[in-house]
């Protein structure tokens, strides 16, 4: 899953791979590309130029290959989503649903969602950001590449409109718990709840949830607002 910018002062959260995709991904892509796909760049951009009008923006932090991004877009046309993916296969797939489904409301960004939120949209432009199961990083000497950090935190709750809502979801209750400690130390954020959320029932199952529910691993949500 796409996650932290990966300049020389910033430690990278993600291995960009292709990955194997069939020649029907490879022609979604290619086809759909030039329509729905976004180029993570230094320079901004109005979303209204991106999608075709002036809508609320949800940003999907590691898309993955997307069903979970389709299925909300699809039950929320009022709204605009722009799914920020490294990994070539999750984005051709997303594109293929795009395709199918006949979604207007979903673009594919490609490349990395700290850049994005830095240096293409405006500060306190996002309505809500959803980070569905990011790689925990579960080795003791990696944590500092994890997403939710205090650092990325705060570029998060910047792009967030006063209002706006940051949503995670994990199946790994030691990050659950950093989680947790992080987003509540940060005194832009306010929990909409006391410790962890309720599952919202607009939230699909994703493949990365449903391996941690096979594996016994309990699934905690945490949605926070933007004071």
């Amino acid at each position: 899953m796409s996650e932290t910018i990966s300049t020389p002062h910033r430690i990278r959260s993600f291995h960009p791979r292709r990955g194997r995709v069939s020649p029907q991904r490879e022609a979604d892509f290619q086809d759909l590309w030039p329509a729905f796909g976004v180029q993570v760049e230094e320079r901004s951009t109005d979303p209204a130029a991106i999608f075709g009008r002036r809508a609320p923006l949800v940003v999907e932090i590691g898309s993955g290959m997307g069903e979970a991004t389709a299925i909300m877009a699809a039950a929320d046309p009022e709204r605009d989503y722009l799914a920020v993916e490294v990994h070539y296969a999750g984005i051709a797939h997303l594109l293929g649903l795009i395709g199918s489904a006949g979604l207007g409301n979903v673009r594919v960004a490609r490349g990395d969602a700290i850049t994005l939120l830095t240096r293409m949209l405006e500060p306190g432009s996002v309505d809500a950001i959803h980070i569905f199961f990011p790689d925990p990083w579960p080795k003791a000497r990696h944590h500092k590449r994890r997403l939710i950090r205090p650092e990325n935190v705060a570029v998060l709750r910047a792009a967030l409109r006063v209002g706006g809502t940051l949503h995670c979801a994990t199946d790994w209750p030691e990050y659950a718990e950093v989680m947790l400690e992080v987003l509540t130390a940060d005194r832009g954020l306010v929990n909409t709840t006391q410790g962890y959320a309720q599952r919202p029932d607009r939230r699909p199952v994703t493949k990365f949830e449903q391996r941690g529910i096979d594996a016994g691993r309990p699934i905690a949500d945490l949605v926070f607002q933007r004071v």
